[in-house]
């Protein structure tokens, strides 16, 4: 009997063991999907939840879009920006004037040829942002530095009353037809102008020419983007060569009498370089701040703003599309070492 009975309690024993181990697996398969929910929900907000005090970011224009760029980092992650707005030149000469006692975490201009600068100078930091992948080919360096988080492109800008249509090409506008009536950004102080002339002359073989041409027809310098463009609304002058675009579409949308288009022979699309300091006092939001411009949110205020976008995904329904304008073979390296004596050479020329 006894011998009967220890098997039967043995196979009772087993089969609650088995039960409990069943059960025991259950759990254990449960706690981890519950630990695996927490770690990725900690991971989606953690980052942000951790982020505090301030980032400050030197930006061009536009103004309105640095703004909203801003308020809604701010609104995200609780970090204040504290923001210098101004041209490439004026952000320019505001890092020279700190070197000494550094301020600015993000730096952001509007001439990718003096962010290479800078690069070289070893100002700046290397990164990889979010959405990486998606942003427009060639508009990140190969180290990582430089991110083109928009861009602008310069075209020709034209005054509808007194041209009601326009097309000639850069070499065209040199014919005694617009004597006189040409104007262009001093490139000293618009980033985009300056390098747009350092693809000029490096891009085409006789790009030079073309530039000492329009010197020879007339070519005046009224000012930097804002002013060289307002010579053109109010008529003083017909034509803006090398007029930035998010400007002309901004103005066209908002009535002025003038057109935009980009001649045969191509342009410079200029990326926007935004760039992390070696100097950052809060490195941590700054690389925030940079993942935040790749959002799709900040991507979709670049369309909005006129500016061309700098992922690839992103397209714009207000102006004309990176693909469909026709650009002048860009070697930034050979544009970067001629940029600033080509700048100054168009202004003395033009004296």
């Amino acid at each position: 009997m006894k011998k009967r009975i220890l098997p039967l309690l043995l196979a009772g024993c087993m089969c609650l063991g088995l039960a409990a181990c069943g059960q025991s697996t259950e759990d254990s398969s449960t706690g981890k999907e519950d630990t695996s929910t927490a770690t990725e929900s900690e991971v989606e907000g953690g980052e942000e939840s951790q982020l505090s005090g301030k980032v400050t970011v030197y930006m061009p224009s536009p103004a309105g879009l640095a703004d909203k760029i801003a308020e809604a980092f701010t609104e995200k992650t609780g970090v204040k920006v504290e923001q210098f707005q101004g041209t490439t030149g004026e952000i320019l000469a505001r890092l020279e004037t700190e070197a000494a006692n550094p301020v600015a975490d993000v730096v952001i201009l509007a001439s990718w040829s003096d962010g290479l600068s800078m690069k070289e100078d070893g100002q700046i930091m290397s990164y990889t942002p979010t959405n990486a992948d998606k942003i427009n080919e060639g508009w990140i360096d190969n180290d990582s530095m430089l991110f083109g988080y928009s861009a602008s492109a310069v075209g020709v800008i034209y005054n509808t009353t007194i041209y009601p249509e326009l097309d000639a090409d850069w070499a065209d506008l040199a014919n005694s037809e617009y004597a006189d009536d040409i104007a262009i950004p001093d490139p000293e102080k618009s980033g985009a102008c300056k390098d747009f002339l350092a693809g000029l002359v490096t891009g085409l073989d006789d790009g030079e020419a073309i530039m000492e041409s329009w010197a020879d027809n007339g070519l005046t310098v009224p000012g930097a983007n804002a002013a060289a463009l307002e010579s053109v609304t109010t008529g003083e002058k017909g034509i803006l060569i090398a007029g930035v675009d998010y400007n002309a579409y901004s103005s066209m949308a908002d009535g002025e009498p003038i057109s935009i288009y980009y001649p045969a022979s191509g342009t410079v699309v200029n990326p926007r370089p935004a760039m992390i300091m070696n100097t950052a006092p809060d490195v941590d939001n700054a690389k925030a701040f940079i993942d935040f411009l790749f959002s799709d949110e900040v991507q979709q205020m670049v369309a909005d703003a006129y500016l061309l976008p700098g992922r690839s995904d992103i397209q714009c329904e207000n102006r004309t599309n990176l693909s469909d304008i026709p650009q002048i073979p860009t070697d930034w390296d050979a544009m970067m070492e001629v940029a600033s004596d080509t700048a100054a050479k168009l202004n003395e020329i033009c004296q």
